[in-house]
């Protein structure tokens, strides 16, 4: 059977490129032989003539059942493809009206371009091996059977730019759209070079980062990240906590619109060496939002995340946002006390702070003085105080909380305890009749106990002042309007939750239009919640491990993050690879 020879190189342009790979390359992309091993052979072939693949054999690199079983498939996709399996492509074989079935968006986001239809199959061809996640979005968005052949880079993307041209159709489309949907709500400021202001309020660029922020909104993104590369520059959104990329503009454009995105947060455009931070306000359709805008200097160029506050789109009932009756029951009986500490721990992004100001919520009245010091004020509430930490002059959590003390608190938030002398003063406060919340990162709710006491925190201080942790992780929904039945979980998945298909039924997202076609829309929240029994502060007084704690905690009925988030599998809200993806 012959081999994959690599075979002449066709000019197009200036461009050079291959479609057909040779075998040490198909193999490495299927991850089937290492780099080593085929430079090894390669060597071995200058002094013996001999075909690499039967030199990788040799070598033990790979079985000849394996390799003969690549080369069937491979040719085989070839012969399918153009009906010559030795013949290798070029640009001008391609059917440009191939771009119409395939939108450009595809092509560009999974580097993937189309190469030939068959009543319902679609060829496409590729420099790296889809993950299985990416050829059903393909198959989804195309409604086409995909089979996949892979190739050389340089062939790609020089496929692209035949078939698409060398601008994306969807940025021509921003560009010349003279309609725009976003206002700013708040005075725009220069600070720096008036030339490079002149640049970034062109028309065009400006249409340019409207569209990017009003469709990020649209789409119910928390994030935007802008990020240059060395010849190209890509605009992500995070999306129900997964970052997903959306469009790539065009590079000649990758400073104005920076530019344009600090004039607009109120930052200095000409400095570039430095992080800076801004903000903006801005309204789409009647629905307003702020924008915290974080800049930081990468090797090729500035980086730009624009995080996105919308009040609108805030949940604070606690039941809906995850929690189950009895976990409600012990958080309401623990915010609903005169003094003491509640403390909120996970990773960021896990939604502590929406927490956090679900419970100010629930607890905020005319008769109590509410309180708070954060970094930053995320939203503004009616009736509550909040300041704002300005480290440069001195206002840390720590100084603002003493100053709090003299302002009749009843109950104060802190919005992360991130030193022992911030912990002390938090924890005396809880001790002195005010009822105290604040946030840790810490993996569980047991281990945020010690953490107080590895920063240095009296072991009996923790045990008087804490009486509930909660530990949460945020996992994603499935979509309602594309949930279905999972028919046929993979079993290794099942057996890393310890579960088996008779825990069933389970339920996955089939993708859709609304949901972007990933299957989830919206997130909930796994919650495990520790109220610091007398057995437990007495552990705390001891010094025990975490682990000991942990253990008494199960004795007196912890529901564990991994337990929560298999609860919201079995009803039907989440899927078994979030619950996997999320907890331990």
């Amino acid at each position: 059977m012959p081999e994959a020879n690599k075979s002449e190189t066709r000019s197009v342009g200036e461009e050079s490129f291959s479609f057909r790979l040779r075998i040490g390359d198909v193999l490495i992309k299927k991850g089937l032989v290492t780099p080593e091993q085929v430079e090894e052979a390669l060597d071995v072939q200058k002094s013996l003539p001999k075909r690499l693949g039967d030199i990788l054999v040799d070598l033990g690199a790979i079985s000849r059942e394996k390799l003969e079983e690549v080369l069937r498939e491979y040719n085989a996709t070839l012969e399918a493809i153009w009906g010559d399996p030795s013949r290798d492509i070029e640009l001008s074989d391609l059917d440009q009206s191939l771009a119409k079935s395939f939108p450009e968006k595809l092509a560009r986001l999974f580097k993937v371009v189309p190469i030939k239809r068959e009543e319902n199959i679609l060829y496409v061809a590729t420099a790296d091996l889809l993950p299985i996640s990416s050829l059903d979005y393909i198959r989804f968005a195309t409604g086409f059977t995909v089979t996949v052949v892979l190739t050389s880079e340089d062939f790609v993307d020089s496929a692209i730019e035949y078939l698409y041209g060398s601008s994306s159709e969807v940025l021509k489309e921003i560009i010349g759209d003279e309609h725009e949907t976003l206002e700013v709500l708040e005075e725009e400021d220069v600070i720096g070079d008036a030339d490079e202001a002149d640049l970034a309020n062109q028309a065009p660029v400006i249409r340019l980062v409207n569209y990017i922020i009003s469709d990020a909104l649209s789409k119910g993104a928390s994030d935007i990240h802008m990020e240059p590369y060395e010849k190209r520059f890509r605009v992500r959104y995070r999306i129900d906590g997964v970052l997903h990329e959306q469009i790539e503009v065009p590079f000649r454009l990758r400073d104005a619109v920076i530019a344009r995105t600090k004039i607009l947060s109120h930052m200095d455009i000409v400095e570039r060496r430095l992080p800076q931070d801004g903000r903006a306000k801005v309204r789409i359709k009647g629905r307003e939002a702020d924008l915290r805008v974080s800049t930081i200097p990468t090797i090729f160029g500035e980086k730009v995340v624009l995080r996105i506050l919308e009040k609108a789109s805030l949940t604070f009932d606690l039941k809906i946002l995850g929690f189950n009756e009895r976990q409600l029951e012990m958080f309401n009986e623990a915010i609903e006390r005169p003094y003491g500490m509640v403390l909120i721990t996970g990773p960021t992004g896990s939604g502590k702070t929406t927490t956090l100001y679900s419970a100010l919520s629930k607890i905020n009245r005319p008769d109590i003085n509410i309180m708070t010091i954060e970094d930053p004020v995320e939203y503004n509430f009616e009736g509550i105080n909040q300041i704002q930490t300005k480290e440069d002059i001195g206002l840390t959590f720590a100084a603002a909380l003493r100053s709090f003390l003299r302002q009749d608190p009843d109950v104060i938030l802190v919005g992360e305890i991130r030193d022992l002398e911030t912990a002390d003063i938090a924890i005396k406060a809880a001790l002195t009749g005010h009822l105290v919340f604040s946030t840790l990162h810490t993996n569980d709710a047991p281990s945020t106990v010690t953490r107080l006491v590895d920063m240095g925190v009296e072991p009996f201080l923790v045990s008087s002042s804490v009486h509930l942790v909660v530990a949460q992780r945020l996992a994603r929904k499935i979509c309602k309007y594309c949930k279905e039945e999972y028919k046929d979980p993979p079993p290794e998945l099942l057996e890393r939750l310890g579960l088996s298909m008779d825990d069933g039924p389970f339920y996955h997202g089939r993708g859709c239009a609304r949901c972007n076609h990933t299957g989830y829309k919206g997130r909930v929240a796994f919650y495990e919640i520790m109220p610091v029994s007398n057995t437990i502060g007495k552990l705390i007084v001891q010094k025990v491990s975490a682990d000991r704690i942990f253990d008494q905690a199960l004795e007196e009925g912890l529901v564990t993050l991994r337990q929560s988030g298999i609860e919201k599998m079995r009803e039907g809200i989440t899927s078994p690879e979030e619950v996997l993806r999320v907890t331990v």
